[in-house]
């Protein structure tokens, strides 16, 4: 609208000013014919009075004195030359009439003789000052040319400019208003309208396949954003009907690859427990000398991969059916302390800002996470490495309990990162990789985070944030 405000200005202001010029011509135009047609009539009547012979060598003496004066009645200046471009007489003061003045240039002379009304008129610009100057037969009353009246006519333009001007001025007045009520208006209409926009793009902005996405409650006035909302609207149910199909999928896929793994782990030691049955059948003597020696080797055989197999039982049904949370108000930093005691490596060192920090947790689920990321710590650091250290933290920011756990051991390589929580995941040479899966279940149950910052042959650092519940 503002463009087209401009557009209109413009193309107006231009009009305008060429209207004003053709006026000015067409007003120069013919106030010389007026002046030049009256002067005709005075200089005929002149003609018609005077006793001098009506010849072209006459005109000088018969407009000595009259030249003047119909000058001054006119209010211009009068030149009469002779049929062949001389000057005769001249309205001019004599002072400043040249002596020998220029005659009339010969293609003026054949063109208003040519031309059907015996008239030309010369137009020049001198200084930037337009000149017109017309040229016509003077003739007697039996219409036989005498000579040729010249009237030099300077085209004034002063008052159409200060016309001009003023117009223009008023124009660009009207047109600041207009430009300055269509910016308030276009102000507040983007204002009202990108208003309902900003409320859609917040919603887009805060849409996630993983979590609900609340719909957008808005009547507006326009049709298209009341379509865009109901598009949005109906994403948002797609979005829910699509992410419990994908959690649905997660779900499975995750039991189908839990499934696989306990099976791998199970059948691990079966392979070792068959053979020694097999090597017991074949090689059983009970008459054998060391047949008890030999029979203890074979239980301890067989124990030792039934408690793996019974381990892994374990883990695994710690992983899928979670106890119930048994909240109570204790002391965090006291039960992390109390948690830490149990190591006894002395390269562990424990750090709290606060002597305590009260929150409604279940004690065994905290201390779980404790000792996973302190033993988890612990492995990482390689036996032989002759610095060694550990620092647990503990501190309270906001309305959440930070808990870190940092070491100086081989750290998580690069391709490892993505998959750290992983159910089946690990970097050790035994276990499940079901530990850091456990607590992250634990901690996302409180509505907390678990986050890591690694470098490969540095360390790692866990932070584990849980919100401080005091009802």
């Amino acid at each position: 609208m503002i463009v087209l405000i401009v557009m209109a200005s413009i193309l107006l202001a231009s009009i305008s000013i060429i209207q004003f010029k053709n006026e000015a011509k067409e007003y120069h135009q013919e106030r010389l014919e007026r002046k030049e047609d009256a002067i005709k009539e005075h200089i005929n009547y002149v003609l018609s009075t005077t006793t001098y012979p009506l010849t072209t060598k006459n005109l000088g003496l018969i407009f000595k004195d009259k030249i003047h004066e119909l000058a001054q009645i006119h209010n211009i200046e009068i030149n009469i030359y002779s049929l062949d471009g001389k000057l005769l007489k001249s309205s001019k003061e004599s002072f400043s009439v040249d002596k020998v003045s220029p005659p009339i240039p010969k293609y003026i002379l054949k063109l208003v003789r040519s031309s059907i009304e015996k008239r030309y008129v010369d137009i020049k610009t001198i200084n930037g000052v337009k000149n017109r100057s017309s040229y016509s037969q003077i003739k007697d009353d039996k219409f036989k040319p005498l000579g040729i009246l010249n009237l030099p006519y300077v085209e004034d333009d002063g008052f159409y400019e200060n016309e001009l001007n003023s117009f223009l001025i008023r124009l660009g007045q009207v047109y600041s208003f207009m430009l300055i009520v269509a910016f308030a208006l276009a102000y507040f209409l983007s204002t009202y309208i990108t208003k309902s926009l900003k409320t859609i793009s917040d919603k887009l902005s805060e849409t996630s396949l993983n979590q609900k996405n609340e719909k957008i409650v808005l009547e507006a006035s326009s049709k298209e954003i009341n379509l865009l909302i109901k598009a949005y609207n109906g994403m948002v149910d797609e979005l829910e009907k699509s992410a419990i199909k994908l959690a649905q999928s997660e779900r499975e896929e995750a039991w189908r690859e839990m499934a696989k793994q306990v099976a791998h782990e199970i059948k691990n030691p079966l392979t070792p427990m068959r053979l020694t049955v097999q090597s017991f059948q074949r090689k059983f003597d009970p008459n054998d000398a060391d047949v008890k020696q030999k029979m203890k080797d074979y239980s301890e055989t067989l124990i030792q991969q039934i408690d793996t197999m019974s381990a892994v039982a374990s883990a695994f049904s710690n992983f899928a059916s979670m106890p119930a949370q048994q909240n109570e108000t204790l002391n965090v930093v006291e039960v992390v302390e109390l948690a830490m005691d149990i190591f006894n490596e002395e390269y562990i060192e424990f750090q709290s800002d606060s002597p305590e920090i009260i929150s409604k947790i279940d004690r065994t689920q905290l201390i779980r996470i404790i000792t996973n990321l302190a033993k988890n710590a612990i492995q990482s650091i390689p036996e032989n490495q002759e610095k060694k250290s550990i620092l647990v933290t503990i501190k309270k920011v906001s309305d959440n309990v930070l808990i870190t756990v940092a070491d100086n051991g081989i750290g998580i390589q690069p391709k490892d990162i993505s998959r750290i929580f992983e159910p089946k995941f690990t970097t050790k040479s035994s276990g499940m990789g079901l530990g850091l899966g456990i607590i992250k279940n634990i901690i996302e149950n409180y509505k907390g985070t678990i986050t890591f910052d690694t470098e490969f042959g540095k360390g790692t650092t866990f932070t584990v944030s849980l919100p401080i519940i005091n009802s």
